[in-house]
């Protein structure tokens, strides 16, 4: 069993947590997890990206192209950016959530719904998750990264409280029932 997962989002929203989380499941659960990550201008709203390769051994942390078995999308149109990492069998999971750059606050640009829909064709299945909403229901908005690892986790073969267990050794202990509720929610979702 691998998984080759590449997680992405803009600054800000968990990418980076929320992938160091799943390495910790994996080697918690006795696999071999690598991750490499690259912050484009994250504190400013930037780009971010998380590879994250799981197998019994893996060599390298660094994901190819055309060989992203999950991706994982923290912002509605975030994806776009990494198709050339999706073959005929990548799963995505897609937080609904927009946030919208500067050209389309402006009105200079268009939202790219269009193409929005048309790449979405070319994933194997794809889940959708309103994030925030589930963030608002689990009492803190900052959480919401957490429902999409939530909908991540029922796709990898891990215990569930292993989940848990390392959710609540990385976030603050103020916001661990909040986390905990908001990844529950994005599981069953």
């Amino acid at each position: 069993m691998s998984f080759n997962i590449l997680m992405f989002g803009v600054g800000g929203q968990g990418t980076v947590l929320s992938s160091d989380i799943v390495c910790e499941v994996a080697l918690e659960s006795g696999y071999d997890a690598k991750k490499s990550e690259i912050h484009g201008m994250a504190q400013r709203g930037g780009s971010v990206v998380s590879h994250v390769r799981i197998a019994k051994k893996v060599y390298s942390p660094v994901i190819s192209f055309g060989e992203a078995d999950i991706m994982v999308s923290f912002e509605y149109m975030e994806f776009l950016r990494y198709m050339e990492y999706v073959n005929s069998e990548t799963l995505l999971v897609l937080n609904t959530n927009k946030i919208f750059p500067p050209g389309v606050l402006s009105g200079k640009e268009e939202y790219p719904e269009k193409i929005i829909k048309q790449k979405l064709k070319l994933f194997k299945d794809v889940s959708q998750i309103d994030a925030l909403k589930i963030a608002q229901e689990s009492g803190n908005i900052k959480v919401a990264g957490m429902a999409v690892v939530g909908a991540l986790a029922k796709m990898l073969p891990f215990e569930k409280d292993v989940w848990k267990k390392i959710i609540e050794s990385k976030v603050p202990p103020k916001t661990i029932e909040s986390n905990i509720r908001a990844f529950e929610t994005g599981f069953r979702a």
